[in-house]
C-alpha cells in the first residue's frame, strides 16, 4: 500500500467518522437490538432454557455478540448506497485519490463503529451478571475472531451497497445474517435440536465462533473450534473481499 493510498484513507476516514459522531443514533440502534434480545432471552426465556453451564448471560453473550455485528454492518451498506447514489464516489474518482481509499474508509469505519457497539453490548451484560475469569491473552483472542468477523461481515455488506437498486435492498440482505445465531449453539446446545436442524446447526460458521469464544471466556479449552472459526472468518472474509473489489472496479469503471 502506497504512502498516497493511506493518506488519503485516512482523510476519507475522518470523513466518515464525523458523519458517525453527527449520529451517534447509528451505533445507539445498532446496539439496541442486540441488548433487548439479551435481556428477553436472560429474564424471560432464560429460566426455561438448560444449557448445562452456569448463569445463562455467560453462555448466551456470544451469540448476541455476533449479532451485533451482523446489525451493525446493515448502515454499513447504507452508507455506501448513500454515496454511491450522492455521486460521492464519482466526485473523489475526479480527484487525485487513490482509487479504493474511498471504500477501505467505509470499511474502517464499520469495524470502528461496531466495536463501539460491542463495548456497549459487553457493558450491559456485565450490568446484567456476566462474569470471565479469562486471562489478558485469552481476552485478545476473543477480540482478534470479532475483528475477524466484523470484517468478513463488513466486506459482505459492501457488495449490496454497491450494487442494491434500493435504500431497503441495500441494508435487507443483513437479516438473514442476524437470524443465523438462532440456527446455532448461540441460544441452546445443538443436541436439543431436530436431525436435520443439529446437522445444520454444528456445520455453520457461527456455532463454531460462539463455542470458541465462549470456551476463552469461560477459560476451558477451545479445541479445535478456534481453528475453524478462524478459517470461517478468513474464508468468508477472503471470498468476500474480492466478490466487494470486482463489483467496485465495475461500478467504477
Amino acid at each position: 500500500m502506497s504512502k498516497h493510498f493511506l493518506g488519503d484513507t485516512t482523510v476519507l476516514l475522518g470523513r466518515s467518522l464525523r458523519h458517525i459522531t453527527r449520529s451517534p443514533d447509528t451505533i445507539i440502534t445498532t446496539a439496541i437490538m442486540p441488548i433487548a434480545m439479551m435481556l428477553m432471552f436472560v429474564y424471560v426465556f432464560g429460566g426455561a432454557i438448560r444449557t448445562g453451564s452456569g448463569s445463562y448471560v455467560n453462555y448466551m453473550l456470544p451469540g448476541i455478540l455476533l449479532i451485533t455485528v451482523a446489525s451493525g454492518i446493515a448502515y454499513t451498506a447504507y452508507r455506501l448506497f448513500m454515496d454511491m447514489k450522492g455521486g460521492i464516489f464519482e466526485r473523489f474518482q475526479s480527484m487525485p485519490t487513490a482509487r479504493s481509499s474511498v471504500l477501505w474508509a467505509h470499511v474502517l469505519t464499520s469495524l470502528i463503529a461496531n466495536l463501539i457497539s460491542l463495548g456497549v453490548v459487553m457493558l450491559v451484560a456485565l450490568l446484567m451478571g456476566f462474569r470471565s475469569g479469562a486471562g489478558v491473552l485469552a481476552w485478545l483472542s476473543v477480540a482478534g475472531i470479532l475483528i475477524l468477523f466484523t470484517l468478513a461481515l463488513t466486506w459482505i455488506a459492501v457488495i449490496p451497497g454497491l450494487s442494491a437498486k434500493t435504500m431497503e435492498g441495500a441494508s435487507a440482505f443483513s437479516y438473514p445474517l442476524i437470524f443465523l445465531p438462532f440456527l446455532s449453539s448461540a441460544f441452546v446446545p445443538t443436541d436439543t435440536m431436530p436431525g436435520p436442524v443439529r446437522a445444520f446447526a454444528e456445520h455453520q460458521p457461527v456455532t463454531s465462533i460462539v463455542n470458541a469464544v465462549r470456551a476463552l471466556f469461560a477459560e476451558q479449552p477451545v479445541g479445535t473450534d478456534i481453528w475453524v472459526a478462524l478459517a470461517w472468518c478468513a474464508g468468508i472474509l477472503v471470498v468476500a473481499y474480492v466478490f466487494a473489489m470486482r463489483t467496485y472496479r465495475r461500478k467504477i469503471s
